[in-house]
């Protein structure tokens, strides 16, 4: 396993953060998730539809909110910039809000064997799926040291709140009697022979487990948002980075050619990949409810946070906590006051990584 030097953590211990990032379950590991035709219709969307956007120019407005999600800090003193995370990962929507966004693919959304899978994770009687989203890219390297995926609470939820304040909700653990229960069903397809899957099911303080390469049609049933974990770097490391990546950088299939694909600036092709070098994510969400009570409660609105008292909470705890910072006019937008909150809630970087599966070291090596 490596070990990565870690930054001192601030007014939250290690074991309490650890024991807060938990999943509900053990991810459950799957074969064959999708078929061919299915496969082909995701694909063709992908490549006909686009282009697409960078993951990180969609959710993203400056360092602090992206750090937000992740684990980890900075020395004092040391900026960070939204170009020492910039990889060329890209996403899109297949379904959001409950509803398939292509009718081609309503069966793979619409899933019954997924919602069986979220149910069973969680011992519940009812789902519905939620989202469904892809991650796409050619050789990347992966300088995230792993993160959350987006917890929703009732009330303030992914589709209507920054990501940065949903992931520092849930790694608070202030505000657990109202998440959202999720399980996903994530499955890969990449023929890379040394590029899995990273988590961490019995938190950030423990070693981690791997889903092993290569992972072609293989997944997971996992409650991300809970759970930290990191993808795998892959391809060859000279075509991880290309020349001339930037926040406009767009991918899309090539019009000529169902199998090539193409990440431009503008009307400039700065690289191109074939299909067998993609690594390709279909991410499936579902909301999982243990009992009536609980799927009526989600529904109706009766038992919501609202904005102000999830600030309210936030500012309260952090007084009581002896924490020093300056009440924000614009709590959802100051950066300074995003990162006060990531200083007081984070855990810093997970203790183990696998030895063959390093964060690709960019920002760190500019951070040391």
């Amino acid at each position: 396993m490596q070990i990565l030097e870690r930054f001192p953590m601030k007014a939250y211990s290690r074991e309490a953060m650890a024991d807060i990032l938990r999943p509900a379950s053990p991810p459950v590991e799957l074969d064959k998730v999708y078929t061919s035709d299915q496969l082909e219709r995701l694909l063709a969307i992908v490549h006909d539809q686009g282009p697409w956007k960078l993951i990180i120019a969609q959710h993203f407005a400056n360092a602090e909110e992206l750090i937000a999600t992740m684990s980890g800090s900075f020395p004092e003193g040391f900026t960070p910039t939204l170009d020492m995370f910039l990889t060329p990962t890209f996403r899109g929507f297949y379904a959001n809000y409950s509803a398939a966004l292509y009718p081609e693919i309503q069966d793979c959304f619409y899933n019954e064997r997924f919602l069986d899978h979220a149910k069973r994770y969680w011992n519940a009687e009812y789902a519905k799926p939620q989202m469904m989203l892809f991650n796409v890219n050619g050789p990347c390297g992966n300088t995230d040291p792993g993160h959350l995926d987006s917890p929703s609470f009732r009330g303030v939820r992914y589709e209507n709140s920054p990501t940065w304040l949903c992931s520092v909700m849930g790694k608070s653990g202030l505000f657990q009697d109202y998440l959202i229960k999720m399980a996903q069903v994530i499955t890969w397809f990449s023929h890379d022979p040394g590029s899995g899957f990273t988590y961490w099911p019995e938190g950030p303080a423990r070693s981690p487990k791997r889903l092993m390469p290569p992972i072609y049609n293989r997944g997971v049933v996992v409650q991300n948002e809970m759970m930290m974990h990191r993808g795998e770097a892959n391809g060859p490391l000279d075509q991880q980075r290309p020349a001339g990546l930037s926040f406009k950088t767009v991918f899309g299939g090539d019009p000529d050619d169902k199998d090539n694909w193409l990440l431009k600036n503008g009307d400039q092709i700065i690289a191109q990949h074939r299909t067998d070098e993609l690594r390709f994510l279909v991410h499936w969400s579902a909301e999982v409810f243990e009992d009536y009570a609980e799927l009526k409660k989600n529904m109706d609105g009766s038992d919501d946070l609202t904005f102000d008292r999830v600030f309210d909470t936030f500012i309260a705890d952090l007084r009581s906590r002896g924490v020093e910072f300056e009440v924000p006019t614009d709590p959802m937008r100051d950066p300074q006051f995003i990162k006060t909150l990531i200083a007081a809630y984070d855990f810093g970087s997970p203790v183990e990584y696998p030895r063959e599966a390093p964060v690709t070291p960019m920002y760190m090596q500019d951070a040391a």
